[in-house]
């Protein structure tokens, strides 16, 4: 589950439900010409990354491109999640840059 933050206004998208692990949360429906606008509003640190840009989803092991993201509604709360959220529960402080990953 996503860390805990202080209740925020909800996203001005229609939602549908996504089954997670553990449940059923709404997901935002984004229309693609607002992804960027939503992942500058969200992420939580600088910079923030390209639409095309990869990022590694430390819980799922796997890459993904940035403008995949999710965007969930849960407790009140607006939570930056990555495609594979459904499955392994990584949201954006999971997220690795893929030239770090490789480092190791």
């Amino acid at each position: 589950m996503p860390p805990m933050r202080a209740k925020e206004e909800k996203l001005p998208f229609p939602t549908r439900p996504l089954e997670v692990h553990g449940g059923t949360v709404e997901e935002y429906i984004i229309p693609p010409e607002k992804k960027a606008e939503v992942l500058d509003q969200l992420y939580p640190f600088a910079p923030v990354p390209g639409l095309d840009e990869e990022r590694l989803d430390l819980h799922e092991g796997r890459n993904f491109r940035v403008g995949d993201f999710r965007v969930t509604w849960e407790g009140g709360q607006n939570f930056l999640v990555s495609p594979y959220y459904p499955s392994s529960g990584g949201s954006v402080i999971d997220w690795m840059p893929t030239d770090l990953a490789s480092d190791e």
